[in-house]
């Protein structure tokens, strides 16, 4: 609903006073987001549950996720219409359309003075152009006509399948195209000229859409390209800076160990044991003899008392 009543692209202000507008006078206020809350409110009471808005999914039979739209109580339509077309035609377009399937015209807005500029002179099949000062102009004659597409009585939406679109589609053709007064042999020219019309807008939309197809596959592929080298980029910077903290950290692990004053310390502590382990080699060796000296004594003189004992027994 909030792109409704947006759009207006290649606008000339000096076919503005063309334009025509209606408001259903049952419609109260214009405002379309008041009208949105009011049936919102109309949901909750007639039906006790809440509109549901959101687009939303549910498993089907087979197993498979069906997403099921939210509910679009406000709609808009855009009907192709031509230069003589009045609001009196479309009127009377959305009071059938209430009148068939009970969806109810809000507002309707003549368009005139939209269209785009020709590069040069139209073509001379072209009867629809005309000069706006010094320009050409060709013309995109539309209406906007906004549905109320509730059933205020259930609460619930209008449900319309593809064959009443086909029908509204017809009527619209009928009604703002044929019905005029006018020979057939004249609304035949003027329909066949309306259906080249559209199809030679079709086309233009398509051309549209294919040049901005390839324009986002340009701007993906230049993204993918820069994504690319900043990557690299990246990469690069974060190898170097790893060797770089890499050598800070060799650099200052060497300094530190081999320019403290502790490192010269520890060597001269091992120097110091080294050369007393050395000195005391022969204190060691001496108290070694001693000890073996000792211990023979002992053993001769236990041998002698055990000799002398051996004697006095006898």
């Amino acid at each position: 609903m909030r792109h409704i009543g947006e759009s207006r692209i290649y606008v000339v202000p000096e076919l503005s006073t063309d334009n025509e507008q209606w408001i259903n006078p049952d419609f109260g206020s214009p405002d379309l987001r008041m009208h949105y809350d009011n049936i919102r409110q109309m949901v909750k009471e007639k039906t006790g549950r809440a509109m549901q808005e959101k687009e939303r999914e549910r498993k089907g039979k087979n197993g498979k996720i069906v997403k099921i739209a939210g509910c679009s109580p406000i709609r808009e339509g855009v009907l192709l219409v031509r230069s003589d077309t009045t609001l009196a035609d479309v009127r009377k377009f959305g009071e059938e359309c209430q009148r068939r399937w009970g969806i109810t015209p809000l507002q309707i807005f003549l368009h005139k003075d939209e269209g785009h500029w020709l590069n040069g002179q139209p073509e001379a099949e072209d009867r629809e152009s005309f000069k706006v000062g010094d320009r050409w102009f060709k013309p995109n004659y539309h209406a906007h006509i906004v549905f109320d597409w509730m059933n205020h009585e259930t609460g619930k939406s209008r449900k319309l399948n593809d064959d009443d679109m086909m029908q509204m589609q017809t009527l619209a053709s009928d009604i703002l195209l044929m019905e005029r007064g006018q020979s057939k042999a004249v609304t035949g020219k003027e329909h066949l000229e309306r259906n080249d019309f559209i199809i030679e807008k079709q086309k233009a939309e398509l051309q549209r859409m294919d040049a901005a197809k390839r324009h986002k596959e340009e701007q993906i592929n230049l993204a993918e390209q820069e994504l690319k080298q900043v990557k690299s980029e990246i990469r690069t910077d974060k190898l170097k800076k790893t060797a770089t903290t890499a050598a800070t950290a060799i650099t200052s692990g060497v300094a530190s160990l081999f320019g403290s004053g502790k490192l010269k310390e520890l060597e001269r502590a091992n120097e110091n044991c080294k050369t007393r382990f050395q000195n005391g080699t022969p204190i060691l060796k001496n108290c070694r003899a001693k000890y073996s000296r000792c211990r023979n004594s002992m053993i001769r003189k236990s041998t002698i008392s055990e000799k002398c004992t051996g004697r006095n027994l006898t």
